[in-house]
């Protein structure tokens, strides 16, 4: 495969408007409190209230068309190997891999939780590694497609630079979502809603930041409209 050019998606933005939010609810509600606790990654986080995070849902196949979506798009075969950096409770690789049995997939995230309620069949394709200590043990090009979801945003500045870099080097495509806005209101929900985000930025200097690291893969910002 070649190296993609770096390209705007838009494949997560319909399952994140799914989801109805109160922002000015969740402002008031103890947030710095819930900011601390959210940022354990522990079960609070993935199921408990949701003031804390997720809120806990019951798996219900919504990352299935996003799995074909990845599989079209960046031409994933059986022959494949796919890394998801900050995979959680790994069902987007489920379902990777339910579509494409023979594909090599690999997770890893910070949660421990996270990664002790991964789908049997993926337990050993997962490991707990904090992405914000780098370099990763990875080669370079070790993998056809790097993605991460809703992850890089919540790394400060320095952090993320380096993460930025080093998901430019494990793998020849690459796919990144990322928190953003484009005006005040957005910024103002977003900051309402957030519990771990660091980097708060305007599309502009996501773009800019990106470019500036040297990365070539597609990014796709998620909005709080």
């Amino acid at each position: 495969m070649t190296e993609s050019r770096k390209t705007e998606r838009h494949l997560l933005r319909s399952l994140h408007q799914s989801t109805k939010r109160d922002y000015f609810a969740r402002m008031n509600a103890e947030k710095p409190l819930c900011m601390r606790t959210a940022k354990e990654y522990a079960k609070e986080y993935w199921d408990g209230d949701r003031k804390y995070g997720y809120g806990g849902y019951r798996y219900d196949g919504r990352w299935r068309p996003m799995a074909q979506s990845l599989i079209e798009l960046y031409g994933l075969t059986e022959a494949s190997s796919v890394l998801d950096l900050g995979c959680g409770k790994a069902h987007l690789l489920f379902e990777l891999q339910k579509l494409l049995p023979g594909l090599r997939v690999k997770g890893v995230d910070f949660s421990a939780y996270a990664l002790s309620s991964v789908p049997e069949a993926l337990s050993s394709r997962v490991e707990e590694m904090d992405l914000r200590q780098t370099p990763w043990p990875f080669e370079n090009d070790e993998f056809d497609l790097a993605l991460s979801l809703n992850v890089f945003h919540n790394f400060p500045l320095r952090e993320l630079t380096e993460a930025i870099r080093e998901m430019q080097r494990v793998a020849r495509q690459k796919y990144l979502v990322v928190e953003s806005y484009r005006n005040e209101e957005e910024l103002t929900q977003l900051q309402c809603w957030a519990l771990t985000c660091a980097s708060f930025f305007h599309v502009k200097d996501w773009e800019y930041l990106l470019e500036t690291q040297g990365y070539t893969g597609d990014y796709e910002f998620i909005f709080f409209e």
